[in-house]
């Protein structure tokens, strides 16, 4: 049977878009700002983008479509052993997981839209208040447990109608809708009195804020926005025709979810600096300010009910990608049927969300290593298991395949500005074989010592 393949070029950018275009970078991206130096964070991470995320994304992508196969059957075609298929397995896990604590945030997103369309996010008066309510519907474990179940249910729908009809279709309509948005809340939260101060922190560097941790976190983040080292995008690649066009389908992805991530920025920080919240708020800053501002606007309900809307849009198109890898594998090597194997999927991934779901309502006193079950299966996942999953990915391209059949694989499709660019080719040869690997193990290493 023939693989099923994107319908066009456009339907695999905004995929893959829609996977790297989610929580990570309207929830996680302004909150490490916030943290871990402002404008100073953001010139450090573009930085890491270009020596590390670019590089693992083509890589990942290139992986997929040489072999239009599963992760564990591409690194088993490319690296020819059993570890390597291994190597594979062991990144479709890394999405399953990623998808069960995922679906929980995701949810939270969700229970805030249902909260939007009875206006129950739009009354705020302080700061405080919009703190409470977040704090009070997390901890509460049928209210979390039950969006959790929800939100998952809406992913069954959209991965069971197919690669054409649900994944591509649906993210041709959500990521450009959240980019309307987004421009929305970026010329809401500028105009508003007050908001230079936070434009001067998200626009201004001020390099004394940098610390080693700073770019040890801009490093993590390069992984974590373009869903690297999860099988992913070795999926989304295998959907690529073999004369597609590499860097033509890649860079259009990099460059919508780098603009993403920095209006997000954008929209937040001066409504944070307006109405005297911090910067460092940590990873609610979502939920403290928003709801806050909507409270404090004109038409806020509106603006609450389609910005949440977006966001749980947004979730979905990283949600699905995540599950997507382990659903390929179960029809390509086990013959399911599609249905079938998105029901297990989904199945699996709630069952695995439910502890995590309920972190925020057990006894604080209740720890593993420290951290909650939330706290200790996601830093195990996203400091651990991705970066690994990455490292793997880039290793077996440019030192098992050998770069100089990968480089002929990126230059397989049309002749474009970008494959017979000398400099393109340099950047490439080098990011690909070299830096990016070492930055990887940075990233590995640094998880272990943090703790």
């Amino acid at each position: 049977m023939a693989r099923v393949t994107w319908k066009s070029k456009i339907g695999f950018i905004f995929a893959a878009a829609g996977s790297a275009v989610g929580l990570a970078n309207i929830w996680r991206f302004p909150y490490i700002v916030g943290k871990y130096g402002g404008a100073a964070f953001i010139c450090v991470y573009l930085a890491c983008l270009l020596l590390i995320g670019l590089p693992v994304f083509i890589s990942e992508v290139l992986i997929g479509r040489t072999a239009q196969k599963n992760p564990r059957s591409a690194f088993k075609e490319l690296g020819k052993n059993k570890f390597w298929a291994g190597s594979g397995t062991f990144t479709i896990i890394t999405g399953f997981l990623i998808s069960s604590f995922y679906s929980v945030v995701a949810g939270w997103v969700l229970g805030y839209l249902v909260s939007a369309i009875f206006g129950q996010i739009s009354h705020f008066t302080s700061a405080d208040q919009a703190q409470n309510f977040f704090i009070n519907l997390v901890s509460n474990p049928v209210w979390a447990v039950g969006f959790h179940l929800f939100f998952m249910c809406l992913c069954f729908f959209l991965l069971v109608a197919g690669v054409r009809k649900g994944l591509e279709r649906g993210s041709e309509i959500m990521v450009p809708f959240l980019l309307f948005i987004l421009i929305a809340l970026v010329i809401c939260g500028v105009t508003m009195p007050g908001s230079h101060v936070g434009l001067s922190f998200y626009l201004k560097p001020d390099w004394s804020l940098i610390t080693p941790t700073t770019f040890l976190f801009a490093l993590g983040h390069a992984f974590f926005t373009l869903s690297l080292g999860q099988g992913t995008m070795v999926t989304y690649g295998s959907y690529l025709g073999k004369k597609d066009s590499i860097l033509n389908n890649c860079l259009p992805v990099a460059f919508i979810d780098t603009l993403i991530a920095l209006l997000a920025g954008l929209a937040i920080f001066p409504i944070v600096f307006a109405v005297g919240l911090k910067p460092d708020a940590g990873e609610p800053l979502v939920f403290y300010t928003l709801p806050l501002v909507f409270s404090q606007l004109k038409g806020g309900y509106i603006l609450a009910l389609l910005f949440f809307l977006l966001l749980t849009l947004a979730a979905l198109t990283s949600q699905i990608s995540a599950m997507e890898p382990l659903i390929a594998y179960l029809i390509d090597e086990k013959k399911w049927k599609r249905s079938t194997s998105v029901i297990t999927v989904a199945m699996g991934a709630f069952l695995f969300g439910v502890p995590a779901a309920f972190s925020n309502s057990i006894d604080p006193r209740f720890t593993l290593f420290g951290m909650n079950f939330f706290d200790l299966i996601s830093y195990v996942v996203l400091e651990i298991m991705v970066p690994l999953g990455g490292f793997l990915a880039i290793i077996l391209l440019a030192w098992k395949w050998g770069m100089k059949k990968a480089y002929k694989a990126i230059k397989a499709g049309p002749s474009n500005f970008w494959v017979d660019n000398a400099f393109m080719k340099g950047y490439l040869w080098v990011t690909i074989k070299y830096v990016a690997p070492i930055l990887i193990g940075i990233i590995f290493l640094q998880s272990f010592i943090r703790r």
